[in-house]
């Protein structure tokens, strides 16, 4: 008889991180992710550009998009202890990674109003740079939890910058959204979402259309 795997326990964030992404709504893990593994993220990233005609639903212009998900090192990614942790903090029970692709916004592109994703949902997004990111080449700006008002107010946003290997984790339904990529840099992330089981079956039935090809059975866990 066919038995689904035991669930991973993730350990808690620090007790200063845990703090701040309940107070902001977001957390920004520098240099999470391994010095080592970034190359090999860069290289996915590349190998999975293709042509529109690749995804099942349209997506967005002004973007390079990227199929990753069944990518070993992409996978180790999305599993590092810290962002599972900030996952487990926001979600506070069992969850699971729903999606996780590549996008990049083109020179000149990539501006997007500030927006809630799936407003009223329960769900933890995460963006994992692979450059370099700031204000001139399309970062992700937010408006903090304590400062959201409601509607969406582009004077309260902060827009994040550091280096590759940077992860910024948040609640996807505070407000957020790209910048223009002015200065035309690289600006590759690997976007990626967790989302409670009990909403599995909601999700999985849309799975042909987000492109999702990896097993997302895996279930995680606080402890």
């Amino acid at each position: 008889m066919n038995r689904d795997p035991a669930p991973t326990k993730v350990d808690p964030l620090k007790p200063e991180q845990a703090a701040a992404l309940d107070r902001d709504g977001y957390l920004l893990l520098r240099g999470a992710v391994p010095a080592a593994w970034r190359d090999a993220l860069r290289a996915a990233f590349e190998s999975g550009v293709g042509t529109g005609d690749q995804w099942a639903a349209p997506r967005a212009a002004g973007w390079r998009h990227a199929l990753v998900d069944l990518d070993p090192t992409v996978q180790r990614t999305c599993r590092l202890q810290p962002l599972l942790a900030a996952g487990a903090q926001m979600l506070g029970g069992p969850f699971f990674l729903s999606q996780v692709e590549g996008r990049e916004p083109l020179p000149g592109g990539g501006h997007q109003p500030l927006h809630r994703d799936g407003a009223g949902m329960k769900a933890v997004a995460a963006l994992v740079f692979l450059d370099a990111y700031g204000p001139d080449n399309g970062s992700t700006r937010v408006v903090p939890r304590h400062l959201d008002r409601g509607a969406p107010d582009e004077t309260l946003s902060l827009v994040t910058a550091g280096e590759a290997g940077d992860i910024l984790v948040f609640d996807a339904d505070l407000p957020h959204g790209a910048t223009c990529n002015r200065s035309g840099a690289r600006r590759r992330s690997l976007l990626l979402s967790f989302m409670p089981v009990g909403d599995r079956a909601s999700i999985e039935a849309c799975r042909a259309v987000r492109n999702v090809r990896m097993d997302t059975s895996e279930v995680f866990i606080p402890s």
